[in-house]
């Protein structure tokens, strides 16, 4: 590792990580970086070099991320590979913050209705034959779905469904949907829905097998066991 005024430098098997230190000025910044990598001489037959720069908690413009890119793109073997930032805008965080979320519905979904969110849907409620609950994240249903669910509805893959009692016309999570049950199903009790580990169909097994192997889902387990 070389330290310089304003740039540490870290080489990795990787290739090379450069910390910026975000209490300078951003002019300083770069004519350092320039004079760092001038002298930095490589031969024509090496290989390229990936580099990863971490700003700290220095938040850049677009217009800033491109004139560092090409600062660094002037040496031929250099190719960035990440610019990487502690510090996000407010409007991004808002974002983050809403689709990440548990948003909570204490109410009944019947026949024709339809409850759309981003993150994750706790329904304290029953979804009734006809009904419909869709988010972006998980779904937990603290009552009978009988009705459809779809999970993951922006493409995520690893979301799952769960109900207190599993009954559902349809199950959806990103793109992948579930067959109907047998028109004699009663369905079962604390059951989650989620989809296999080749990512091709929806498998079915009970609630508390699956918060073994998801840690994030322990605290919707107790809250489902418990309602």
């Amino acid at each position: 590792m070389t330290s310089n005024k304003w740039i540490t430098i870290k080489g990795t098997r990787d290739g090379l990580t450069l910390f910026m230190n975000d209490q300078c000025a951003w002019n300083e910044l770069l004519e350092e970086l320039g004079e760092i990598l001038s002298t930095k001489h490589m031969a024509v037959d090496e290989p390229l070099i990936t580099v990863k720069v971490e700003l700290g908690y220095r938040y850049i413009t677009n217009q800033q991320e491109q004139t560092l890119r090409e600062v660094i793109r002037k040496h031929n073997k250099l190719v960035v590979d990440k610019i990487a930032s502690n510090v996000i805008l407010k409007e991004e965080a808002l974002k983050w913050k809403e689709e990440t979320d548990v948003n909570l519905h204490n109410k009944i979904i019947r026949s024709g209705q339809v409850l759309e969110i981003n993150g994750d849907l706790l329904l304290v409620g029953d979804v009734n034959p006809g009904g419909k609950v869709v988010a972006s994240g998980n779904i937990f249903v603290m009552g009978n779905l009988r009705g459809i669910a779809h999970a993951g509805a922006e493409g995520n893959k690893g979301a799952v469904v769960a109900a207190a009692h599993m009954a559902p016309s349809q199950l959806r999570i990103a793109e992948v949907i579930s067959r109907s049950p047998d028109a004699d199903s009663e369905g079962a009790p604390m059951e989650c829905g989620f989809i296999d580990s080749k990512g091709e169909q929806i498998v079915m097994d009970r609630i508390s097998t699956v918060a073994r192997s998801r840690p994030d889902l322990n605290a919707f387990e107790r809250r489902v066991m418990n309602g």
